[in-house]
């Protein structure tokens, strides 16, 4: 067979680039969507009982919760989709586009005002992706999921995934229970370390499927079953942890912190298993850093401008009823509400014993 000449060649890299890039904005506008309609539903189902950043499901029999998850699993088909065309340093940095979509939503539906800071930082995101996209390294697409085996069980590898493995276990049984209801890191982190290896086990998948359908059938190697098992099972724990984390903290700080985390880390794991940066100047290495920092800046200026929830703020912050004495003495019972500086109308309970159990 005549190989392709190199302007054919290059033609056909640059249209299955477009092609996942063009599938990557349409995910990314289905998710941010998603992010708005699934915090109604899970708003809803808290009115009705225990909210699900305190262990409650009752947001599984809320329907506008599920509209929003059908939402977000046509964004995440398409994310998918875009996978097979693309590498993930392209494809990732894309999902920008779901913080703007979802904190202008937010600004309107929910509520959740987004300030003049929040703009900047919002577009501060958006720059930062933009040089990390048009830095992106040229990646070499496995010819079979035998090669990506390969790949993920290389040293380099197997270091990031163990590592990753162990400290989402410290975030879920140690971190989460104690600082999970305070510190939006804690939630959105188990999201970000666990979606770096949901997004590997996905590119090989959607491989496979993609070399199947042109005739080089994946389906006889268990390599294909397994990468989809941790597929399905990572995107379970990513779901659960980012129910917990809408439902506890403001949309507009939650999708901003979840993008530049997960971002950073899928490209760190892109680059460990499929060698991106090899063989790229170090220009274009030190254009992606500050692209990096870029989008980690806009996420400081965002949570700068957080607002409380104000599901959160009124549940734990609630008025005090009025505080009653009871008085004995000489033979006479009386009841004098108490009325003074000290304890008046306006105080606030700080602590309350149902934000513990």
């Amino acid at each position: 067979m005549t190989p392709a000449p190199p302007n054919a060649a290059a033609g056909d890299l640059f249209a299955a680039n477009l092609t996942g890039a063009l599938l990557a904005v349409a995910s990314s506008a289905f998710i941010g969507v998603s992010f708005i309609v699934k915090k109604k539903g899970l708003r809803r189902a808290a009115a009705a009982g225990a909210r699900a950043g305190v262990g409650g499901y009752g947001y599984l029999l809320e329907p506008l919760w599920w509209v929003g998850m059908v939402t977000m699993l046509i964004g995440e088909i398409a994310n998918f989709v875009a996978y097979m065309f693309a590498p993930a340093v392209l494809v990732t940095p894309l999902g920008a586009l779901s913080i703007i979509v979802s904190a202008v939503l937010a600004h309107f539906t929910l509520n959740e005002k987004l300030q003049r800071m929040g703009v900047l930082g919002c577009v501060l995101c958006i720059v930062g992706s933009t040089v990390i996209i048009l830095h992106a390294p040229e990646e070499e697409t496995p010819s079979s999921v035998t090669q990506i085996w390969h790949l993920a069980t290389q040293p380099a590898f197997l270091c990031y995934a163990v590592s990753a493995l162990a400290i989402s276990l410290i975030l879920i049984l140690h971190c989460a229970p104690r600082y999970g209801q305070t510190n939006i890191v804690v939630y959105v982190g188990i999201c970000s370390v666990i979606g770096s290896l949901t997004v590997m086990s996905i590119k090989a998948v959607g491989i496979a499927i993609k070399l199947t359908i042109e005739g080089i059938n994946q389906a006889g190697y268990f390599q294909t079953w397994l990468f989809a098992t941790v597929s399905a099972t990572c995107i379970i724990i990513q779901l659960i942890y980012l129910n917990k984390a809408l439902d506890t903290f403001n949309t507009a700080v939650v999708s901003p912190i979840y993008y530049a985390m997960f971002t950073s880390l899928t490209i760190l794991a892109s680059a460990i298993m499929f060698k991106d940066w090899s063989g790229q100047s170090i220009s274009s290495i030190a254009s992606e850093i500050c692209g990096f920092l870029t989008v980690l800046t806009g996420t400081v200026v965002l949570h700068s401008t957080r607002e409380h929830d104000p599901t959160l703020s009124s549940d734990l912050y609630a008025p005090l009823s009025p505080i009653y004495w009871h008085i004995q003495g000489n033979g006479e019972t009386g009841g004098k509400l108490k009325e003074d500086d000290l304890l008046s109308g306006d105080f606030i309970a700080v602590v309350r014993q149902d934000y513990f159990v």
